[in-house]
Order: structure tokens, then C-alpha cells, then sequence
């Protein structure tokens, strides 16, 4: 199979391409190998949405509902079974990717209980557990960037354990989630860990914020504020690039970074995370073309690999050297009111209770169907 050329674009100009989404259907239908092979992607990310949506669809569980119902699972322990079996058997089918990249790529992502998002305590202790239980080198250990998320990032590397850090909104808490990776690779180094078997990438989440600042743009109506709609989103991602690139390539943080690096240490690589353009007046490939530069990665859910597959423009690296125009776009939207403090934290509150209410509802429907399963095996 060959590859499609505007992925393979992207790819060449140092963008890892991963799918947004993970269903058990996917894997045994052999279509996510079909991804690897015609779409370039090199990994996967699952949230509790996903799950829930893929344990709503199809039959392709329901004869594991049935064993664990007989078993007496209740749940939390079905659900845990379920998805760590999918997230396992994706890590097996991205293993050669993973052994070709050394490690950088090949990775399949699986996310803590979001209940316990400002339970610092509690995300270690079960991303410990979620790692053990996988078992898999090429897994990533989701924790979002909540403040009690931070020392729980930093815990769960220091026990060797590559992580992906999930709900980051804002440029600032991008820079406390490079801290406390640093953190966590210095104190793994000192346990005994290799940091070179350490990796990490930060999600940065981005067409959320055009969604909220364009709705709070529309309430004030000037034709200032309207000019501005769409801007906010990639603005935001170029400024946290170039926070990365003062953290990993120069800058007051260089010595630190440096310092681990001569130890083998990896980057924190930032990924662009909701790329799905919500918004029919813009590009349906904003959020992948704009976002361009090496050492990165993208996202997508299907729909956007397509579109990029299709009519993505591909122009090479388009974040290096864009902080200037994207402040600018951050000081005009102070300038007619908006007020960007609120906005991240309006957002971050609504990704974990969203991410809150699938795990809710995902807990409800297995509750169902093991209680349908126990009644047609009695």
C-alpha cells in the first residue's frame, strides 16, 4: 500500500500523525494497520469519550460482557478490562513502529479515571496500575494538566513511566507541565531509571479555544471583536511552540534540559490535540496545516485525517518564528475584552467534566449490559 502524499508531507516535515480514536472493531478489522500503512499514522490517543462511544456501537464486546458478567465483574472492573485489552492489542499492532522510531512513535495512549483529575495521590497510585497492567512498552499514561495533575506527572515519571499530559489550555500551565516533566525525569534518573526509555508529549488543546473565544467575540459584536474570530485557536499553539522552543532549543531553561539531555533525556514533544475543526467557515485542515514543525505531533480524528489526505496544503514548517504576530492576536483580544484568564479555566473545567460525564455514562451503560448479560446466562 502506498502512502497518501499530504500525510506523507507532513510526516517528512516532522509531524507524527496519530488517530484520535480506538475501538475494538478498528483493531480486528486490520483498518488501523490499513491507517499505519496508507495514512502514516504512528500512534493513538483514547479518552473516556472514545470509549464511550466505541462500547455503544456494534456487538464487537458484547461476548467479553458476557464472561465478565459471569465472572461477577461489576463496571469499574469491566471497563478497566475492556479498554486495557483494546489499548494492548493497538500497542501490539503499532510494536514495529515503536522498535523503528526507537521509541518516539508506535504509542497508544490510555487515560486515568478523570474523577480523580485534583487527586494527585490517586492518578499516581492508578497510573502505576494502568501501566502494569498493559504492559506494554509503547504505552502512554494520559494525566491531565490540572494543578493536582502536576506533581502527579512529575510521580509517574519518576517511576519510568512515559506520559502523556492531556487538558492543556493555556501557554502558562504549558510551562508548569515542562517544569514537571523535567522534575520527573530528574527524579527518575536518581532512581535508577534510564531517561532515554522515558517519553513524553504535552496536549495542547486547540480548537476548544476558537469555540469559546468566538462565542464570547459574538456577544460583544464590534466589528473588532468579529474581525478576530478563528485566530485564537492557532495563535495559542504558536506561542506554546515557542515556549517549548525556549524550554528544549534555548533560553533560561536550556541548562536544565541540557543537563538531562547528556543522560539521554527526550523532549516533551507538544501534540496539537481537538484538531477537528468545529467551525464550517474555516478550513476543515486549519489546525493541521498551521501547526507545522519538526518535533511535533498531530491528533486527528478521522474525519480531519481524510480531509488532510484529500486537500491538506502541506507548506512546510508554519509555527517557527510566528510569536510575534501571535501575541499580537492575543493583545487584540484583550484589547476588545476578552478575558483570557477565564477563558482557560471556562475551558479546563468543562474538558474534565466532560471527560467526567463519558466515564459516567460509559459506567451506566456497562452496569446495563452486565446486567443483561447475567440475565441471559441465568
Amino acid at each position: 500500500m502506498t502512502q497518501n502524499e499530504n500525510v506523507a508531507a507532513l510526516s517528512a516535515a516532522g509531524v507524527s500523525v496519530w488517530l484520535d480514536d480506538l475501538s475494538r472493531d478498528r483493531i480486528q478489522s486490520g483498518n488501523l494497520a490499513e491507517l499505519i500503512a496508507t495514512r502514516g499514522v504512528v500512534g493513538v490517543t483514547t479518552n473516556p469519550t472514545i470509549f464511550q462511544g466505541a462500547l455503544s456501537q456494534g456487538h464487537a464486546y458484547d461476548a467479553q460482557i458476557k464472561d465478565l458478567a459471569a465472572l461477577g465483574a461489576d463496571a469499574d472492573a469491566a471497563i478497566r478490562t475492556i479498554t486495557t485489552d483494546d489499548v494492548r492489542a493497538a500497542c501490539d499492532v503499532f510494536l514495529p513502529v515503536f522498535e523503528s522510531t526507537n521509541g518516539v512513535d508506535g504509542r497508544v495512549s490510555i487515560e486515568v479515571d478523570p474523577r480523580l483529575a485534583f487527586d494527585a495521590e490517586k492518578t499516581t497510585a492508578q497510573a502505576v496500575e494502568l501501566w502494569k497492567i498493559v504492559d506494554r512498552p509503547n504505552l502512554f499514561i494520559k494525566i491531565p494538566a490540572t494543578e493536582a495533575g502536576l506533581p502527579a506527572i512529575s510521580a509517574v515519571l519518576a517511576e519510568g513511566i512515559s506520559v502523556n499530559v492531556t487538558l492543556i489550555f493555556s501557554v502558562a500551565r504549558y510551562r508548569l507541565v515542562m517544569g514537571s516533566y523535567l522534575d520527573g525525569i530528574a527524579k527518575a534518573k536518581v532512581a535508577g531509571h534510564d531517561p532515554a526509555r522515558i517519553h513524553s508529549v504535552a496536549s495542547f488543546f486547540v480548537s476548544r479555544v476558537d469555540t469559546e473565544i468566538d462565542k464570547r467575540l459574538e456577544a460583544i459584536g464590534t466589528p473588532e471583536a468579529l474581525a478576530l474570530r478563528g485566530k485564537a485557536g492557532v495563535a495559542n499553539a504558536r506561542l506554546a511552540y515557542a515556549e517549548y522552543q525556549d524550554v528544549f532549543d534555548g533560553g533560561a531553561h536550556t541548562s536544565t534540559y541540557a543537563h538531562l539531555a547528556a543522560s539521554g533525556a527526550n523532549r516533551q514533544r507538544p501534540l496539537w490535540a481537538s484538531t477537528g475543526v468545529k467551525n464550517p467557515d474555516y478550513s476543515d485542515t486549519l489546525y493541521v496545516t498551521e501547526l507545522v514543525a519538526k518535533n511535533t505531533v498531530n491528533t486527528l480524528p478521522e474525519k480531519t485525517l481524510e480531509a488532510v489526505a484529500d486537500h491538506g496544503d502541506v507548506r512546510g514548517d508554519t509555527l517557527s518564528g510566528t510569536a510575534t504576530e501571535s501575541q499580537a492576536v492575543f493583545d487584540a483580544l484583550s484589547a476588545v475584552g476578552i478575558d483570557l484568564d477565564d477563558v482557560f479555566t471556562v475551558l479546563e473545567t468543562e474538558g474534565v467534566d466532560k471527560f467526567e460525564k463519558s466515564w459516567e455514562e460509559l459506567l451506566s451503560a456497562t452496569t446495563e449490559e452486565l446486567g443483561a448479560a447475567s440475565g441471559e446466562s441465568a
